[in-house]
């Protein structure tokens, strides 16, 4: 079996790692292809190193661009990949550009394609990450869900049960493969943080970032809290552009304790998140970790396609009312946020399972 596994963006990488590191161990011909999406050294080359990925066999250096222009340049050269390459299975992650671009391209010249972190679904056909996640499933001979909703998810669309696989959450392997190192990292003494007495921000998504008036509401919000507990931004790049042309932002930039960063490595931010107070975000795989990790999670969303951290685990859906996002912070802030659990199958395992399955479907072909 000759595989080609596709990463693209910072989310793909922890959920690539383990895989790569097991289809290794069983003695699996595989080649990495990095498309190049995300390119700035904090947003790829670190997490490489961190993760202990081997570096991409392929990279194809796509860079940024409109959604259309990214999606475009995936496919001319991932073709060209695929057509010299010949694998017997092409396997993509997550829903950004990338994992739809490739998924296109490899089911146009008949190579199955595996998807990892399938049926996910927000129902907002305004997420671009949704409509990737619904052409990556319609295209994928193997669906590998995380969660027992996103089985249920494709079985309404009509995929067949034999090919959904009930595997669990990747992006928990890396998390447990890594919590322990993280242990070593200095970035709480750095910030002169204490532990379980800050809070932490992310923002990336567009319906967010990109709206001058909506970027200015959550920004009221994270000043509101940072009058009561230290606020540290990791900072998205495109977001840190819009940030600074943002009118009227410098009447609350003086306001609480928050400290925009640029983006941090996977061990400084695993440190920092696991233990903080309090989480906001608009990042699904955030939802996920703090989830395992038992930490209060505010996402900056009106919905979500992990439902299952908000039964199961500490995720609370805020939107981007700053009033709702405060009401939805105080009892973390108060320290008496709900207790969570980790969901059936996210134990760091999922990786083994998911190979599991391709040496299933390879013995039957």
């Amino acid at each position: 079996m000759k595989i080609i596994n596709v990463v693209g963006a910072r989310p793909n990488f922890m959920k690539m790692a383990p895989l790569v590191r097991c289809l290794r161990e069983r003695g699996i011909e595989q080649q990495l292809v990095h498309t190049g999406q995300h390119y700035d050294e904090n947003m790829s080359k670190v997490f490489f190193e961190e993760l202990e990925m081997p570096a991409p066999d392929i990279y194809l250096g796509v860079g940024s661009g409109s959604h259309a222009e990214q999606t475009g340049k995936v496919m001319v050269e991932f073709e060209k990949v695929c057509l010299e390459r010949r694998p017997d299975l092409v396997v993509v992650v997550g829903d950004v550009n990338s994992t739809l671009a490739c998924s296109v391209v490899a089911a146009k010249q008949w190579i199955p394609v595996a998807h990892v972190e399938a049926g996910l679904r927000s129902f907002d056909p305004r997420m671009p990450e949704e409509i990737n996640r619904i052409v990556t499933d319609r295209l994928s001979e193997i669906l590998l869900t995380h969660s027992p909703e996103a089985e249920e998810n494709l079985r309404a669309e009509g995929v067949p049960a034999e090919r959904i696989h009930l595997v669990g959450n990747i992006m928990i392997d890396s998390l447990v493969a890594n919590l322990e190192r993280s242990a070593a990292s200095r970035v709480l003494e750095e910030l002169s943080l204490e532990p379980g007495r800050y809070a932490v921000v992310t923002l990336h998504r567009p319906s967010n970032v990109d709206d001058p008036d909506t970027l200015l509401r959550i920004m009221q919000a994270l000043h509101e809290i940072a009058l009561e507990l230290p606020v540290i931004f990791s900072c998205h790049p495109r977001t840190a552009v819009r940030l600074k042309s943002l009118q009227s932002y410098d009447a609350l930039a003086g306001q609480g304790e928050l400290h925009v960063l640029p983006p941090l490595g996977y061990l400084d931010f695993l440190h920092l998140s696991s233990h903080s107070r309090l989480v906001l975000t608009d990042s699904g795989g955030l939802q996920e970790e703090t989830t395992y990790l038992g930490i209060p999670c505010v996402t900056i969303r009106e919905n979500t396609e992990r439902p299952i951290t908000l039964t199961e685990g500490t995720n609370v859906l805020a939107g981007t009312d700053p009033v709702k996002i405060m009401k939805a912070a105080r009892p973390a802030i108060d320290g008496h946020a709900a207790k969570g659990r980790a969901p059936e199958l996210w134990d760091g395992r999922t990786a083994p399972r998911i190979v599991d399955v391709f040496q299933s479907w390879r013995s039957r072909r």
